[in-house]
């Protein structure tokens, strides 16, 4: 049976959630992965009672819900804050701007994150975990390995209290591996792992668009932390085949913008190889929903979800539980019938 198709509804906030429900199901999706921003899933409102009507209304639409996400107050638990966070995060975490302040809040809102979460019924939360040391990514000037070493330490010592709360709740957390992130690629999530001592609770949204243009092997990211994907992204992206204008970095142009050496494209537009990554999570037993993150400067937004389910549902298909060619060796016995 091939895994439930689901739309990301994060590119979809400044719609009402009833809206993205009907479009949704009339795109062809199975269910809706929840934003934490709009009024899709709101965690200050999640009592039981909220998350009983938008179970309610998931059902109205024949859809289905695996998980929340929560990457704008993720970011801020371990980032170094500025004014960019005071447009993502909601009003009561930024406070009064204290960046301690906003960064002790944000872990508070996302343990209250995966209490909501069990309350509607999921059992993932995906997100970003900021980072103390993204700036320090290029070593110019010299970075001694210490900053590294302390803001991984950092970086536990914020998230390891967040993820003691969700094992209790039976919750997971899945980070989205991702430039700005602790994580941007497989030998810094090792990283990450090894300052959390491989908790349990801690895992991966995986997320392919982010590594293809980095230069980073996305399907052997699937195989390395096997046990770890709790969830998937079907994101796409184009990355040129010559050199261009603006490199990896971007050259501080927008998504978009020509001269671009990459940039995000709708399912099945890209460079990204979606059929190993098939391949792979058939390989590891990987049973989740394959939710689409919808990104594409260039394109409708409307025609391009429906585009992907179409895209995502061609490309996925069951593992196969025996070999081709069991037929050719497999002796049989046959038993002679008499007859009466």
């Amino acid at each position: 049976m091939s895994r439930p198709v689901t739309l990301f509804t994060g590119q979809w906030a400044d719609l009402p959630f009833e809206e993205v429900c009907r479009k949704a199901k009339s795109f062809g999706y199975d269910g809706l992965e929840l934003a934490c921003w709009g009024d899709h899933f709101e965690v200050s409102k999640a009592s039981e009672d909220y998350c009983r009507s938008r179970r309610e209304l998931l059902k109205k639409y024949d859809l289905k819900v695996f998980s929340v996400s929560n990457h704008l107050v993720g970011q801020a638990v371990a980032d170094r804050i500025d004014e960019r966070h005071k447009s993502v995060v909601p009003e009561h975490v930024w406070g009064d701007g204290d960046p301690e302040g906003v960064r002790q809040r944000a872990a508070e809102e996302m343990i209250r994150t995966g209490e909501a979460a069990k309350r509607l019924g999921v059992s993932i939360v995906n997100g970003f975990t900021g980072s103390p040391v993204w700036h320090l990514c290029y070593s110019f000037p010299p970075v001694p390995p210490k900053m590294i070493d302390d803001g991984f330490r950092e970086f536990a010592a914020r998230w390891k209290p967040i993820l003691d709360a969700y094992q209790k709740l039976g919750i997971r957390f899945g980070l989205e591996v991702h430039p700005t992130e602790i994580a941007f690629d497989i030998t810094s999530a090792e990283r990450a792992l090894k300052a959390l001592d491989n908790h349990p609770a801690f895992g991966f949204n995986y997320d392919p668009s982010h590594f293809g243009y980095q230069g980073v092997d996305y399907v052997k990211f699937i195989y390395t932390f096997s046990e770890r994907i709790f969830h998937v992204h079907m994101k796409d992206a184009w990355w040129s085949d010559v050199p261009a204008e603006a490199g990896v970095f971007g050259g501080h142009t927008e998504f978009g913008a020509r001269g671009r050496y990459w940039d995000f494209r709708s399912p099945g537009r890209g460079n990204v190889n979606f059929e190993d990554i098939i391949r792979a999570l058939n390989r590891i037993g990987y049973k989740g929903p394959l939710s689409v993150e919808w990104e594409d400067s260039g394109m409708d937004r409307e025609h391009g979800a429906i585009e992907a389910c179409q895209y995502v549902k061609s490309v996925d298909f069951p593992a196969s539980d025996i070999a081709f060619d069991s037929a050719l060796t497999n002796k049989r016995e046959f038993t002679e019938r008499k007859a009466p």
